[in-house]
């Protein structure tokens, strides 16, 4: 589905972000992609929709070679390749569901959507992505009377909107306080289970990644360190990505949430609706 070949990203003043990564998803997982801040994680994430150009190497998704398109090509490519922002993204004077409805930008066209006139199924899709990712009643909210867990979960549907073959998430939970980010993590992997839609999670929480997540891949300074499964970390393997310290107390067992769900089973179909307050 998803083929990265000797990835490299050198930026303008010589940094070097990427050193020949090579990794591929062949299946609706979540993979975690985990490291220090400056490992490679974010460059890793941009580079495969080419918000950030690879200075070299080979990223395909479904047989499409990502880096050799034309930039009319790539915004076609785009559209498969939905983005959910640590930053969230949103327009903050739009309302919740014309956010939403913006994932649709790439298929409808622009002078219908600048006219507010979406097809009828956009818009029925986009309440059923409302009321899935747990604010449903909130569509004629503006997104600046949104928090922050409530904004992630717009950028989720929005992502969603685009009916894409990979989703790629950049820091989801960064600014968000514990709870709403086991929530927000818990969502995304649901949504992916039952879409068949894998998704790379770039995250520094390595015990969320630990808990939700189906692949862990280490980086160190542009490297992969490490890629397997989570309960495979251990306190070296810390070690290896993140350098000497006591990680025998972030090394635990996956636990029941707070709120007593736990994380789903893979082609899990069932939804327990989470609270929208967050």
């Amino acid at each position: 589905m998803l083929a990265i070949t000797d990835l490299v990203k050198v930026y303008p003043t010589g940094a070097k972000a990427l050193c020949g990564v090579s990794l591929s998803v062949e299946e609706p997982r979540v993979v975690a992609i985990i490291g220090s801040s400056g490992a490679g994680k974010s460059t890793l994430i941009r580079c495969i929709n080419r918000l950030v150009e690879p200075t070299s190497g080979k990223i395909v998704l479904d047989g499409i070679e990502v880096t050799s398109l034309s930039r009319r090509k790539l915004r076609l490519a785009r559209r498969r390749m939905g983005m959910i922002f640590q930053e969230y993204n949103l327009v903050e004077r739009l309302t919740v569901m014309e956010n939403v409805l913006s994932g649709r930008l790439g298929y409808v066209g622009f002078w219908r959507t600048y006219r507010r006139r979406y097809p009828p199924e956009d818009v029925a899709g986009a309440f059923e992505l409302l009321e899935r990712v747990g604010i449903g009643g909130y569509h004629d909210t503006r997104a600046d009377a949104l928090s922050g867990g409530q904004r992630q979960r717009v950028g989720i549907a929005r992502a969603l909107m685009q009916r894409p073959d990979l989703l790629l998430v950049d820091e989801p939970t960064a600014s968000l306080d514990p709870k709403t980010s086991r929530q927000i993590m818990r969502l995304l992997v649901e949504l992916a289970h039952e879409r068949g839609t894998p998704a790379m999670v770039n995250i520094h929480d390595v015990g969320l990644a630990q808990s939700f997540a189906d692949r862990i891949i280490g980086l160190r300074d542009g490297l992969i360190v490490f890629d397997g499964a989570a309960d495979q970390l251990t306190p070296q393997v810390l070690t290896d990505i993140y350098g000497e310290e006591d990680w025998s107390t972030t090394i635990r067992k996956v636990e029941d949430d707070e709120d007593g769900a736990q994380k789903p089973p893979r082609k899990n179909k069932g939804f327990v609706r989470e609270a929208a307050a967050g």
